[in-house]
């Protein structure tokens, strides 16, 4: 009898927020969600883990070069969002931020409608000591396997007259979204007055499983090669 086919694909992202470029600012630190489709949804994955035998555990046999490590299965879910520590600018001459702030989730889904995206908020120190807004980018997650540089051009919102932007600088209350994730969608864009400020850099190691199977075509999988710098998403090519 033959075995049933699989009923969803998997995708499985991790990597990391790498670095950043904001000439302006300094001490600044990210957030980071996915947004993602009705059909797709995080999922637990079997990992690998290392365990020490009952005896170590105990406290036994210590230095006996005869306790190792045994393999055991635990279930991991990874993080949908995530907050980095605070960074400064390198003292080299790239001034770079450098965050290095890891990623890690699964989904599962039926079909690649509604394709994870990945939402960035950079927040920083205003003059008056304020946490404000300093970049919203979103990119999609690679749909290729393998390993993927991105760079990401950000975005501030801006007041429409001169006055509200004297305002929110003296009250220290930028325009902000009150949920990042319409950084992902179209509804409602067309209306937001917005500026370019700064970039940020991602590394994505991308594995998927069972989407041959189900009809799909992702290209061959290269696990080896880290894709060259790429265009900024949004800019001319």
């Amino acid at each position: 009898m033959a075995a049933a086919g699989p009923s969803v694909f998997l995708l499985m992202v991790n990597g990391q927020v790498e670095s950043a470029q904001f000439p302006e600012y300094d001490d600044l630190y990210c957030k980071y969600c996915f947004v993602y489709g009705q059909d797709w949804a995080p999922t637990a994955q079997m990992v690998k883990e290392t365990a020490l035998p009952a005896a170590a555990q105990r406290g036994e046999g210590r230095g006996s070069p005869e306790l190792g490590h045994w393999p055991s299965l635990s279930s991991s879910q990874g993080l949908e969002e995530g907050i980095s520590q605070i960074t400064s600018k390198s003292q080299d001459a790239r001034r770079a931020l450098v965050w290095n702030f890891p990623i890690d989730v699964t989904f599962k889904s039926t079909n690649p409608y509604g394709w994870p995206q990945i939402v960035l908020s950079v927040y920083g120190p205003d003059v008056f000591g304020n946490d404000v807004v300093r970049g919203y980018g979103a990119v999609h997650v690679p749909f290729s396997p393998g390993r993927h540089k991105k760079t990401i051009p950000m975005f501030v919102p801006e007041s429409v007259s001169k006055l509200q932007k004297f305002t929110s600088w003296f009250m220290g209350r930028r325009p902000e979204y009150t949920d990042p994730k319409v950084v992902a969608q179209g509804e409602g864009r067309e209306v937001t007055r917005v500026r370019s400020q700064g970039f940020v850099t991602l590394l994505f190691n991308v594995v998927t499983k069972d989407m041959r199977k189900l009809g799909y075509d992702t290209g061959p999988p290269d696990t080896q090669g880290v894709s060259g710098p790429s265009t900024p998403q949004g800019l001319p090519r």
